[in-house]
């Protein structure tokens, strides 16, 4: 049994902290707002700050929205850094900037301790069901040290090199995920609006090279019009923004990439920043002035 911290108990951090309950481990939490009662049932022992949960624990694992979040968690006076002692080991299971990423994990290590970015893929259903996709960025040897805490957490679990390039596997996944939402919503919107019944074309295209987990999966949201989230807009949005904003950093063009940010944004602005991802297709079907539902049937 090890000592771990968490910090961020949201609806990816919560179930996945409670796995780690589960698997034996003293959990010490820290998160803004209430603790949620399952994770105190449990046993989550709950700290009155980052600093803390860093005194108590071996290994602390952040799960924040954004890089501000993570920046404050780690560095602000009461954040993890101040309780860190030689030898532990920070993990960042965020979404946040790959080159902020490689200037934390210099300021962690100058403490003395590790740091791996270890950001994940499959949303709430992934974390709630230990399923969730790992592409991890570190040293090997801490990598070993925290495989097993993955393993109650997910299934797919990657090394990819060092601080940082977890976060950029993470971006860059996050542009195919966009990308090929957009591909499905353009071709079963045009199919619609021949005539075609889109839940018909789906099934066909699943037999075939275009099938993917996001036709299956959106593009049965698209035709039945279930677009509860899943993983917000918002949530993708930033992770444009992420991808944007390295771009522009290292002089690499994003065409598609902003393209798809700008049907996010138009979805935003019809007040969706809270529906699934698949709802970009919400965004074609206005400048086309038809609705996939329609031929739907």
């Amino acid at each position: 049994m090890a000592n771990i911290g968490f910090i961020g108990l949201g609806i990816m951090g919560a179930p996945m902290a409670g796995h780690l309950i589960a698997g034996g481990h003293a959990v010490f939490t820290y998160t803004h707002g209430a603790t949620p009662a399952a994770l105190l049932d449990a046993g989550a022992r709950v700290c009155a700050s980052g600093a803390e949960v860093a005194r108590q624990a071996d290994i602390v694992i952040l799960m924040v929205p954004d890089t501000p979040h993570v920046e404050d968690a780690l560095f602000s006076v009461d954040g993890v850094a101040a309780g860190l002692t030689k030898g532990k080991i920070v993990v960042d299971m965020s979404s946040i900037s790959p080159v902020a990423t490689k200037d934390f994990a210099r300021r962690i290590n100058a403490l003395g301790c590790e740091y791996l970015d270890a950001p994940v893929s499959g949303g709430e259903v992934g974390a709630k069901a230990a399923s969730l996709t790992i592409m991890a960025g570190g040293r090997q040897e801490c990598f070993d040290i925290v495989k097993p805490l993955f393993e109650l957490m997910g299934k797919n679990i990657t090394l990819v090199g060092g601080n940082g390039d977890g976060q950029i596997t993470k971006v860059a996944n996050q542009i195919i995920v966009a990308l090929t939402i957009e591909a499905v919503g353009e071709a079963l919107l045009l199919a619609a609006k021949a005539g075609a019944d889109p839940a018909r074309v789906r099934q066909a295209l699943m037999g075939g090279f275009a099938n993917s987990r996001i036709l299956e999966v959106h593009g049965e949201r698209m035709v039945k019009r279930t677009f509860d989230p899943g993983f917000r807009i918002e949530l993708h949005q930033k992770d444009l923004n992420l991808a944007l904003a390295t771009g522009r950093q290292l002089g690499v063009a994003l065409p598609n990439t902003a393209t798809a940010q700008e049907l996010f944004n138009a979805c935003a602005a019809h007040g969706g920043a809270g529906w699934d991802h698949s709802a970009l297709v919400r965004a074609l079907e206005k400048m086309a002035n038809f609705e996939i539902g329609q031929q739907a049937g």
